[in-house]
């Protein structure tokens, strides 16, 4: 039995960081040698010089939507709605934070225009809502809040709307951002293209399969939540090119990751993933992997103790906590090659 508790770490609260280092590439960069063991400490921008001309770089320009709708009954009792992602026009799938209080067919008022009626509740803490309004899209966008994560403990704020995205960011469904894509710059895409850097995008919104705590000590127990993804034939065909000459596919985060290798066993472009990768799992795609620091105990620290081996990461982020590293979303990165 693959036992959850061997995935714990001890992490300083203050090392959560609460909002990134500007410029987006100046935050730190620790590069992980998976053939010597060896572990370097750089600056993001830094990332220039480890990767060489034929290197493609494959990036998730999912893009994040204002998923937390704050509302309240009619009686004025708080309740908040957590988007997922819709199952038809104006029908959600959702989280609601004291969905006890609510009852099927009643509406939470968001504002005068925009509601949310319970349709159904889920046993698994989720729940389908009907949004009622006059363009609802544009609701969301208007009176959503960005989908900081918990840990952040703070709200979100108007400057979030430009920092919890990515530069290249474009097709809206993400209810989480994926984070590693964050340090990324303009200017650095442009220099790593100058060194002869492909980069090539797929799709994967980010959501609950992601995020979602693992709940049971044995970790094969575990069900991920379905994630949508599409990857461009372009893609395809890039990697394929890259594969055939001898250089890296470098996957930009572990949604990436999970996209590719979604692909690889099944065939598929297009379609939902709920593929949850834990050692030992032989990669297919993936040759390198830029990523942020995961939380304890989480399916993200699985996917990277399998793509470094887990002692070489609980070395890494022992060092991560002693050299005070900023920890998850908008903290630091890694490079594991």
């Amino acid at each position: 039995m693959i036992k959850l508790s061997d995935y714990d770490y001890h992490l300083p609260k203050e090392l959560i960081a609460k909002y990134p280092v500007e410029p987006r590439d100046a935050c730190r960069l620790m590069v992980l040698n998976r053939k010597d063991k060896s572990i370097q400490h750089k600056i993001f921008r830094d990332i220039v010089d480890y990767v060489e001309e034929g290197d493609l770089l494959v990036l998730n320009d999912t893009k994040v939507i204002p998923a937390r709708l704050k509302g309240k009954k009619e009686t004025g009792a708080k309740i908040e709605i957590f988007l997922l992602r819709p199952y038809e026009e104006n029908m959600w799938e959702v989280l609601i934070k004291n969905i006890k209080r609510l009852k099927e067919g009643q509406k939470v008022i968001i504002t005068e225009d925009f509601q949310a009626e319970l349709i159904e509740k889920y046993e698994d803490g989720k729940a389908k809502v009907k949004l009622i309004g006059e363009n609802v899209n544009e609701l969301i966008k208007k009176y959503g809040h960005i989908p900081l994560p918990p840990y952040i403990e703070r709200e979100d704020e108007e400057k979030d709307k430009d920092y919890y995205q990515t530069v290249f960011a474009k097709k809206e469904g993400a209810v989480a951002s994926p984070t590693a894509g964050l340090h990324f710059t303009k200017e650095l895409l442009e220099k790593l293209e100058k060194k002869g850097v492909k980069k090539v995008f797929c799709t994967l919104h980010v959501g609950l399969g992601t995020f979602r705590p693992i709940q049971t000590e044995d970790i094969t127990k575990h069900k991920m939540h379905e994630e949508f993804y599409q990857i461009p034939e372009e893609t395809i065909k890039e990697i394929e090119k890259t594969k055939k000459k001898g250089k890296k596919v470098i996957a930009v985060g572990t949604t990436v990751v999970r996209t590719l290798e979604t692909y690889a066993k099944t065939g598929k472009k297009e379609g939902f993933s709920n593929l949850f990768i834990y050692p030992p799992y032989e990669f297919k795609i993936v040759d390198a992997l830029i990523t942020n620091f995961h939380l304890p105990k989480s399916t993200l620290l699985l996917l990277v103790s399998a793509f470094a081996g887990k002692d070489f990461i609980f070395k890494a982020y022992n060092d991560a906590v002693e050299k005070k590293y900023r920890f998850f979303s908008y903290g630091d990165a890694m490079l594991i090659k």
